[in-house]
């Protein structure tokens, strides 16, 4: 099975590559076309800002590409924001792969951005999803993040922190996780390897 871990340009590339070797499986790093399109599988990184993060795939001329591809992708972090319309933070379009807009987080007299162990609370849609096979309500994963998309129907599980998020969104074989798999333990390393047993179109 071939996982491409798509070379973004982020920080946390590395830390995700290890995730998957803990799992027993040797990810690619890349950004060259060919590798990805015949990949079996893509992970989309991210961490940091949305303009520069687009900035960054369309320099790659991976855009199209990401648009394109058939094969099931999950993206995790700023990588799931990355999969949607848009958004608000640097007033950026994004890959358009996935319906939802990214918004700053209202969230009171909380403090941004949203960082540490929150639990998780699956939808309907989300309770017998094979990508959260094995994850039950109120597992704790880990998130940092101050920008974060509003639960919808193709929101999986979500969360709060100040108000209601979509932690988990996906349709078809597309996937999002807002929260850090690579940094969230035994419930991380589940829904990482749920992701690599999906069956794809």
């Amino acid at each position: 099975m071939s996982l491409v871990i798509v070379d973004t340009g982020c920080a946390n590339i590395s830390s995700v590559y290890c995730a998957f070797k803990r799992l027993g499986v040797e990810a690619k790093v890349s950004r060259d076309l060919d590798e990805i399109k015949n990949a079996a599988k893509l992970l989309l990184p991210g961490v940091g800002a949305a303009r520069q993060a687009m900035s960054n795939l369309q320099q790659r001329d991976l855009i199209d590409t990401l648009k394109a591809a058939p094969q099931p992708l999950l993206g995790i972090c700023l990588g799931m924001q990355l999969l949607t319309d848009h958004s608000e933070e640097g007033d950026v379009d994004c890959l358009g792969i996935l319906p939802g807009e990214v918004k700053r987080m209202q969230v009171g007299k909380l403090r941004l951005p949203h960082m540490g162990w929150n639990t998780l609370t699956t939808t309907e849609a989300g309770d017998n999803h094979p990508l959260l096979a094995g994850i039950g309500a109120e597992d704790y994963v880990y998130f940092v993040h101050s920008f974060a998309v509003a639960p919808s129907a193709i929101t999986l599980a979500s969360c709060d922190y100040g108000q209601s998020f979509a932690a988990v969104i996906g349709q078809g074989n597309k996937f999002g996780a807002q929260f850090h798999p690579e940094r969230s333990g035994k419930v991380g390393a589940t829904l990482l390897q749920n992701f690599l047993s999906l069956k794809g179109d």
